[in-house]
């Protein structure tokens, strides 16, 4: 529901905050105050189309904010998708409306107008004489009349559902396999093709190419490597005058040193361990220098081998790694062209044993829409009978149509208000001083089934008599129980029934201002009886009282 509203610079308002509550929210005034300005600002925060004239004269931009309490039950998945964070069941909307632009956000995120409009089906309805939502939308009307249905419907609406949704899973999958199975015979050897070319290079470790790369680098190299190596251990320990021989004069030395002074003894012993290093490198070299060879075979292989890889990573990748994945595909692809023939046929099967199911199902849910729907059809029409609409008609209907998500059926509202004119589609007719009563009367009879919390409702009274204002009262009264009403009116009869009443003024000064007085007590009897009389005097106070039952 709509907890409260602010406005700033919006038509003839300044800066106004208003708090509703649950129940019944009703708005009075002379015509022309601005109670309108208030319903509409609502409805601009909500998405609807607005341009600069909204903004106040003399500002450069306007502002709306609502403050929105959600039912437990509300899919909240839907602002979770989109990074807005939820607390305490709010959400604060707002629109900020520019020169050339406006900007929507919730709970501070911007959003799109689309998303906005998206939410605000599950947030309120506006009847208005000139709009209205949820209830004119052909789209909601199959849906307002299977959650009217007991359980055993509803469940059945369910099943259906998930059942059908199956079924298109089916279908897709089907026509899936019958492209596989559609491959030609030429496709398939030359898939066969691939995987055995690749299977033949026998490739095990994915970085094969830069090991033979360097071994072969080696290879190429060897007389080098065994003349740099070799050299490297005669001058360190092959003839007389080696670098280890004359190391041993230094080692004698350094050892006498060591014996005549005691803190050398590190140095002979670092001197050791190095000579002897030398000594291991020196054994190190002359045993690397002979293990080289000449290997014109291996470097042929090497040459071969590197001359096929690479010629695989040009047809299935660039890496090792990506040959064997594009092998893995190609297996893939394969094995299902030899399986799906056999998987065609079991979809089929499976595709033509649901659907018999479905056919089942969906004639059970139509004949209990098209039995439900006679019911709704005259608890409306009685309703709307009651509220001084005695000529008018209302009618669900219930058409066949191809099987969707919904089932086989196409419901939509229809009406007529004169009994000369022929039943029409609601949303061609939602127009004129008894739409309101007319959506009211609906309300009323789909209450239950209605998932929507807030219902706004701007001059529901056109036109109708004082024992109309009772029925409509007495109507909105039992509605306010299930949903919150936001309603302006001009009969004192329906704003009596109100639980919480504003008075909406306009005030000229230099400027011209729209105020709104939450009334109470004598206040709330003044503006009753201004309602009633068009002046306050003992008469017109009496029956405010009277209405009021004080």
């Amino acid at each position: 529901m709509i907890k409260s509203i602010t406005v700033k610079n919006y038509i003839l308002i300044d800066e106004l905050t208003l708090d509703f509550n649950a129940g019944f929210n009703v708005f009075t005034g002379e015509t022309g105050a601005g109670k309108s300005i208030i319903i509409g600002a609502i409805d601009a925060a909500l998405g609807a189309k607005v341009n600069k004239d909204a903004i106040k004269t003399g500002n450069d931009k306007a502002y709306i904010e609502l403050l929105i309490g959600l039912k437990p039950e509300f899919d909240f998945s839907v602002f979770e998708d989109n990074g807005i964070e939820i607390e305490n069941n709010e959400v604060i909307i707002s629109r900020e409306i520019l020169q050339s632009t406006t900007r929507s956000r919730i709970n501070g995120v911007p959003v799109s107008l689309d998303f906005i409009k998206e939410i605000r089906e599950q947030l309120l309805d506006i009847h208005t004489q000139h709009q209205s939502y949820n209830y004119i939308q052909p789209k909601n009307h199959i849906i307002l009349l299977d959650n009217f249905a007991l359980k055993p419907h509803r469940d059945n609406v369910l099943l259906f559902n998930e059942k059908y949704h199956k079924y298109i899973e089916l279908q897709n999958k089907l026509e899936k396999a019958l492209n596989i199975v559609n491959t030609t015979q030429q496709q398939e050897d030359f898939l066969k093709f691939q995987i055995q070319e690749i299977e033949n290079a026998n490739i095990e470790d994915v970085e094969e190419c830069e090991k033979l790369e360097k071994e072969l680098d080696i290879l190429s190299n060897v007389e080098k490597l065994k003349e740099l190596s070799y050299s490297s251990y005669w001058a360190l320990y092959g003839d007389d005058g080696n670098i280890l021989n004359a190391l041993s004069s230094v080692k004698s030395n350094i050892s006498k040193l060591s014996s005549m002074d005691e803190s050398v003894s590190e140095l002979e012993e670092d001197f050791i361990n190095t000579y002897e290093t030398l000594k291991e490198l020196a054994s190190q070299l002359r045993n690397y220098s002979d293990s080289k060879e000449n290997d014109n075979e291996r470097m042929d292989y090497i040459g071969e081998r590197l001359s096929l890889l690479e010629k695989l990573k040009r047809k299935y990748g660039n890496t090792l790694e990506e040959v064997l994945n594009t092998y893995e595909n190609l297996c893939e692809e394969l094995n299902a062209i030899e399986f799906s023939q056999d998987e065609v046929v079991k979809i089929e099967r499976e595709i033509k044993e649901l659907k018999v199911e479905l056919e089942n199902l969906a004639s059970t849910i139509s004949e209990a829409r098209k039995e439900l729907a006679v019911v709704l059809s005259k608890a409306v029409t009685d309703e709307m009978e009651k509220l001084e609409l005695p000529k008018s008609r209302f009618e669900i209907d219930v058409q066949s149509c191809n099987m969707n998500e919904k089932g086989i059926d196409k419901v939509e509202f229809l009406i007529s208000t004169n009994v000369s004119e022929p039943l029409k589609p609601l949303a061609k007719t939602a127009s004129g001083g008894e739409i309101s009563r007319v959506m009211l009367a609906i309300k009323t009879i789909f209450a239950k089934a209605d998932k929507t919390n807030t219902v706004i409702f701007d001059e529901i009274d056109t036109g109708i008599s004082g024992k109309a204002s009772q029925a409509v009262a007495d109507s909105i009264v039992n509605l306010s129980k299930t949903h919150q009403i936001i309603l302006i009116t001009h009969q004192p009869i329906i704003a009596a029934k109100a639980d919480f009443h504003f008075y909406v003024k306009k005030e000229q000064a230099e400027t011209t201002k729209v105020k709104v007085y939450n009334l109470d007590g004598e206040n709330r009897i003044k503006a009753l009886a201004l309602l009633a009389a068009g002046e306050i005097n003992d008469e017109s106070v009496s029956f405010a009282k009277n209405l009021l039952g004080v």
